[in-house]
């Protein structure tokens, strides 16, 4: 696979995090690895915590000229410098945040795992649709978003497409071909060493 081809690394963050801490973690990983996006992702709906959770991992991101979106929370892309946004919620909402933010704004959406949320998705103006799980998880209700979906998409659509969700260093040989980006989180934060966690992950792609 050429450097072209090679699919885009697209962290994540956990839902949670020690901000004491994380901002120097993240930067070990973007400064390791060539990093195209970092959504934040904090379950917290305490919005100082955000807020400042947003400051210190857009000055460790944009340091690095590596965007920063942050899940849902749309009324804080403009307030804290913030690249785009990713809804969780498919298609629902896109043209009106395209609207609101310009075309600049980088608009995401998680689309689960059903082709038709995809397209729903694309026609309303995503830069970007996100499937998965990809892997086996317990969580949720076990339907993944399968390896014929990503080889539909490569062929038919031209919305980038982004695999995340359990992702194995198997699952990044099998969809490296068909994908855009890899969203990478949990799979590299629960470890000690995350770099070089993913470095062992992406090892398939060469």
């Amino acid at each position: 696979m050429s450097d072209s081809d090679r699919p885009q690394i697209y962290l994540v963050t956990p839902p949670d995090f020690d901000l004491d801490i994380f901002p120097d973690r993240l930067a070990a990983v973007l400064d390791a690895e060539d990093v195209a996006c970092v959504r934040l992702a904090l379950a917290s709906r305490d919005e100082d915590r955000v807020a400042r959770a947003a400051d210190a991992l857009r000055e460790v991101a944009h340091a690095r000229d590596v965007a920063l979106v942050i899940e849902q929370h749309v009324l804080l892309v403009e307030r804290l410098g913030l690249d785009g946004v990713h809804l969780t919620d498919g298609a629902r909402n896109v043209r009106k945040l395209r609207k609101d933010l310009g075309e600049d704004a980088i608009i995401g959406a998680f689309c689960g795992t059903t082709r038709h949320e995809g397209i729903s998705a694309s026609e309303a103006g995503v830069d970007y649709a996100s499937f998965g799980p990809v892997g086996e998880t317990p969580l949720g209700d076990g339907t993944r978003a399968d390896l014929e979906l990503f080889q539909w998409w490569s062929e038919m659509i031209e919305v980038p497409i982004v695999a995340e969700g359990a992702l194995t260093a198997e699952l990044v040989a099998q969809l490296g071909p068909y994908t855009d980006f890899f969203g990478v989180g949990e799979e590299i934060w629960k470890t000690e060493d995350a770099p070089a966690a993913l470095k062992a992950l992406l090892a398939p792609l060469g």
